[in-house]
């Protein structure tokens, strides 16, 4: 297979690229990114208003790119929820959780609210449900985000959830995989390493992941720690071993998969960002996540598109991502009418 022609590898590059901006308006810089064919967008709470504003700039990303976008929010409930201002307001997971008697059907029933809401805005990707088991007290960026300390409770609850929101036209994605739950550091400021055994894995973190498998969860998240058991070398987001070998080939997932955001500091305190994108499409991953930084998000786009003109084994691989990305496009995103 001769290397990918130029045209070519920029419009599969941008297709594995998901990207946010810090208005509440398409800047300039997005609209660059949409014209080059990126179909990803993420907004935050600095590019939301109130629900009028929210459908409005959905419309105006769809219309600046005129094509359909998969435009995504961490819409969690608890403190990671980023629509408020005429939204349901969603209490933390773990209260979801808390009666393991009641808890799958209460997932279900915020799951298909958030669905409802954000649906009726044009958001067609909801970085949601947590999965990761709240093992750990001193977890400092998990804890209530977590359904439960029960792998079986957070299974329950993730196949709920995720069944619910999908049937509602919005995808679901599960995270943070294979585990973020027992970490002690968070991987926003810094590198978690966890050095369970994999049959500990198996029987507590992968739990979850595997229900939200079955349930045919459209997207999966990947983590930026360190898993001694599977790949002492590098962050899952950026391993072979962890996302082809194990969710790909051993958990049999079929949909997209996702990385963290790659400007978090366990990533960028090492790797420079676009030679972490093609690190994580090398390993696996359909989308690369980066959240801020415009200049950051055109070096990932050219960096990924000049190794599949490089390389026949990484165009073939992009080849892949492309489709896969472009398949949750096809079946999530959500124009206005």
């Amino acid at each position: 297979m001769d290397p990918m022609h130029t045209n070519r590898a920029h419009a599969l590059a941008a297709k594995t690229l998901c990207v946010g901006f810090h208005t509440h308006e398409v800047t300039p810089e997005l609209r660059g990114l949409l014209h080059a064919g990126v179909r990803q967008v993420i907004l935050f709470a600095r590019n939301i208003g109130d629900r009028d504003q929210v459908a409005a700039l959905t419309r105006s990303i769809h219309e600046a790119a005129n094509d359909r976008v998969l435009v995504s929010v961490d819409q969690e409930g608890g403190r990671v929820q980023r629509l408020v201002d005429g939204f349901t307001r969603i209490g933390p997971m773990r209260e979801i959780g808390s009666d393991p008697a009641t808890a799958a059907v209460n997932a279900a029933e915020v799951a298909t609210i958030l669905a409802r809401e954000l649906r009726s805005v044009g958001i067609g990707l909801d970085f949601a449900p947590v999965v990761d088991v709240d093992t750990n007290p001193a977890n400092p960026v998990i804890g209530e985000r977590s359904f439960s300390r029960d792998p079986l409770v957070v299974a329950s609850c993730a196949r709920a959830f995720v069944t619910a929101m999908q049937s509602e036209g919005v995808a679901a994605c599960a995270k943070h995989f294979p585990g973020h739950g027992d970490t002690t550091q968070d991987s926003h400021l810094e590198l978690p390493r966890l050095s369970h055994a994999l049959h500990r894995l198996e029987s507590v973190e992968l739990v979850p992941f595997d229900a939200a498998i079955e349930a045919r969860v459209a997207f999966i998240m990947t983590a930026h720690i360190l898993f001694d058991a599977i790949d002492s070398a590098v962050p899952a987001t950026m391993s072979h071993r962890v996302l082809t070998g194990l969710l790909r080939h051993s958990l049999r997932f079929r949909g997209a998969i996702i990385s963290d955001d790659l400007e978090m500091q366990a990533i960028t305190d090492r790797y420079a960002v676009c030679d972490a994108a093609v690190a994580t499409i090398t390993a696996g991953a359909d989308v690369a996540l980066c959240c801020h930084d415009a200049a950051r998000q055109d070096s990932i786009l050219q960096a990924v598109a000049l190794e599949a003109q490089r390389s026949t084994v990484f165009a073939a691989r992009l080849e892949e991502a492309a489709s896969r990305a472009q398949t949750a496009i096809d079946l999530y995103a959500l124009p206005i009418a």
